[in-house]
């Protein structure tokens, strides 16, 4: 692939106070490609969308899921490669750049980018080497790690399952599963600690281990989802669209 078309879909709930960022920031890296970007609202009133200032972007609502927003994004889409990125989440400045030299390598269906997280405490810095560790030595890296695949391999594989949780860990046991050769580009994103910092480093760490351990036992994603939800207390936050809901 000597030209690489990208379309970035970002699935969205209640994101309004971070989309325009998102978007300056990508329209913003340099790129030889044509960029697409989609911004895929799950919330019925779409309120993301509502709040998106730049013209280029396609606005497309749907059904509330981030495995439903992914799918919905991708069926629209245009470009050979689909990058599949956080509202919270920045690439690196070569980010667009890395993609297209990655899938220049023929044999390779897609990747991810190293972890960072946007924050200077230290126990940060644990978290993302336990991370980009076990990413690599799984070849199963998470959604915050910016996934991307070609469009034609991402759609063949039936896309995102639409599940309540755990749909990015899903779809890259699947493309293991099915032999598919994808690289973690060494540039770390940059991802929002709002979650961690908002419920708790110590206790979003060790939830997130828990919930990934059931799923490793044989979990359903609905009984997880449900364990989730009720691990967090009225006070805080439960917006599905919202924030870390990957498991580290």
């Amino acid at each position: 692939m000597n030209r690489c078309d990208i379309s970035v879909i970002i699935p969205v709930f209640h994101e309004e106070d971070l989309i325009d960022e998102a978007v300056d920031n990508l329209y913003g890296l340099a790129f030889d490609g044509r960029l697409e970007i989609i911004v895929a609202d799950g919330d019925p009133e779409g309120s993301t969308l509502k709040a998106i200032r730049d013209p280029r972007v396609k606005k497309i609502p749907s059904e509330k899921g981030r495995g439903k927003q992914m799918n919905t994004g991708a069926h629209l889409a245009s470009g050979d490669v689909l990058l599949f990125l956080h509202a919270d989440t920045e690439l690196p400045p070569a980010g667009l750049t890395r993609i297209g030299a990655v899938m220049g390598e023929h044999d390779c269906v897609g990747g991810s980018f190293d972890l960072g997280i946007g924050s200077d405490r230290p126990c940060f810095r644990l978290i993302e080497r336990a991370a980009n560790l076990r990413s690599r030595i799984t070849r199963m890296p998470y959604g915050d790690q910016a996934i991307f695949l070609r469009r034609d391999y991402f759609l063949g594989l039936g896309g995102c399952r639409e599940l309540p949780l755990m749909e990015d860990v899903d779809l890259m046991r699947r493309v293991r599963q099915s032999g598919g050769k994808i690289r973690i580009i060494s540039d770390r994103v940059k991802t929002s600690a709002r979650r961690w910092e908002g419920e708790g480093v110590l206790y979003c760490t060790l939830r997130n281990w828990t919930l990934m351990l059931l799923w490793r036992m044989g979990a359903s994603p609905e009984r997880l989802a449900r364990f989730y939800h009720d691990q967090n207390s009225p006070g805080k936050d439960k917006n599905e669209g919202r924030g870390k809901n990957n498991c580290r």
